[in-house]
C-alpha cells in the first residue's frame, strides 16, 4: 500500500475488479459488517477485506524489497516480461 491507513503493508491479491480499477487485497483494507442472525448463520459483526483503487498499490520487487515503477522488455525469444525500474531486475508476476 503506497498510501491510506494501512499504508507500508503488503499482501496477496486476492480479486481484480478491471471495470472499476480496482482490487482486493488479503489482509488490507479490512472493514466491519454488522450481520443480522438467520436460520443459517449466527450473525454478529464480520470483519472482511474491501476493494481499494489500483493507484493506492505499487508492484513489489522482491531483489530491491520495496515498491516500484516497471518497464516492459521483449526478450530475444519474444517473450514480454516486466522489469524493475530500480534494479532492472526481471519480476516474476503469478
Amino acid at each position: 500500500m503506497l498510501s491510506g491507513k494501512d499504508k507500508g503493508k503488503t499482501g496477496k491479491v486476492l480479486k481484480t475488479i478491471p471495470d472499476r480499477e480496482r482490487i482486493v487485497i488479503e489482509k488490507i483494507n479490512i472493514v466491519k459488517r454488522h450481520r443480522r442472525p438467520d436460520q443459517k448463520s449466527k450473525g454478529g459483526v464480520l470483519e472482511k477485506e474491501s476493494s481499494i483503487h489500483v493507484s493506492q498499490v505499487g508492484l513489489m520487487c522482491s531483489k530491491c524489497n520495496t515498491p516500484v515503477r516497471i518497464r516492459s522488455k521483449k526478450l530475444e525469444d519474444g517473450k514480454k516480461v516486466r522489469i524493475c525500474v530500480k534494479c532492472g531486475d526481471v519480476i516474476n508476476v503469478g
